[in-house]
């Protein structure tokens, strides 16, 4: 299928997911699979055009990735318009806005899932990006801001017709943010009104719903928790989509993962203004004895972070979250997840 001239070599994609689905988790997802699309964390189109370095730092990515889409955030026409350009000039493959997040922070700067509650405005700035670039310019969006006002509909017509190449509808509302059940009705009816792309999102945690949903007639899916509680799920969707059986993950698959992790996040990129380069060092002699600053610190942050999700359904697991939780050092938390994961290789 096609975005626009950008061809996606599988239908399942990598939901963008603040703070988790970084560059170095985005890879390895890759690296297994089935994956036809990756999503940045979302990215300040106001730091994107003051060029903000920890801005910067959300938007970046590696040539692995391919093709990949930044998801940009604002609710400024010309703004949003140049932060588009800055996209493309980074070599982004696509751009995507968020329309869909419903964090209070993001909402009341009318950005996010706000753009809902404006839909004029809301197809003003995806026009203004259309015209300002030549990249394929996407929407992610919601049901709508609340149950008054389910308008994905409504809204994915205005925004195809301002020169959108596709849409992905998250079946909840902001007012829901992520209780309840996501209205995959919804989504089908506009995957069935559009001529564009429609993609959906919302409670895919099994393969077995990844391919349940794309039955409903969308072009896609996009997962986000479920790739984070299971980074195999897309490898596994396409597995049952070619009639194969999905593949099976062990434990010490898992724990694979987790040391790819670590290493690929202490060998990203140091650049000049990187945040990284005024970080002190962390280990002694043994790499046992020393707290972990600076970068170490930042790693083991992120692993917690992971694991929050990552642990959900495995035996043991909140005892797994509690030991990250409390790992002070790399040397530790590496030793936590060899004892963990590489114990019996027990299929998952």
């Amino acid at each position: 299928m096609k975005i626009g001239h950008v061809e996606l070599a599988s239908p399942y994609v990598v939901a963008p997911m603040a703070g988790m689905t970084d560059t170095a988790f985005r890879r390895l997802v890759k690296r297994q699979g089935g994956c036809g699309l990756v999503v940045t964390e979302m990215v300040s189109s106001e730091g994107l055009v003051r060029g903000i370095d920890r801005t910067l730092e959300y938007a970046e990515y590696t040539e692995e990735e391919r093709p990949v889409s930044i998801q940009i955030f604002g609710g400024d026409p010309a703004k949003m318009a140049a932060a588009a350009q800055i996209v493309e000039g980074m070599g982004g493959d696509i751009v995507d806005v968020n329309m869909g997040c419903p964090v209070a922070k993001i909402a009341k700067h009318s950005a996010g899932c706000s753009l809902m509650r404006q839909p004029e405005h809301a197809a003003s700035v995806i026009g203004a990006m259309a015209r300002a670039v030549k990249i394929p310019v996407t929407v992610k969006m919601r049901a709508g801001w609340n149950d008054k006002t389910r308008n994905a509909a409504v809204l994915a017509r205005m925004v195809q017709d301002a020169g959108a190449a596709a849409v992905t509808i998250h079946g909840r509302t902001a007012e829901q943010s992520y209780s309840g059940f996501a209205d995959w009705d919804l989504v089908a009816r506009v995957a069935d009104d559009l001529s564009i792309p429609v993609f959906g999102s919302g409670d895919c945690v099994e393969p077995e719903q990844v391919i349940e949903r794309m039955a409903a007639g969308v072009s896609g899916v996009l997962v986000g928790r479920g790739v984070l509680r299971n980074p195999w799920i897309l490898a596994q969707a396409a597995d049952l989509a070619a009639g194969r059986p999905a593949r099976t993950v062990t434990l010490h698959d898992r724990g694979q993962f987790l040391c790819d992790y670590i290493e690929l996040l202490l060998n990203e990129r140091v650049n000049e203004g990187d945040g990284f380069r005024h970080f002190a060092p962390s280990s002694g002699a043994d790499g046992r004895t020393v707290i972990a600053t600076g970068r170490d610190r930042w790693v083991i942050n992120k692993v917690r972070a992971l694991c929050s999700w990552y642990s959900k359904g495995l035996e043991s697991g909140s005892h797994l979250r509690i030991r990250v939780n409390s790992a002070v050092s790399l040397a530790e938390l590496r030793d936590i997840v060899d004892e963990f994961f590489f114990a019996d290789p027990v299929v998952v």
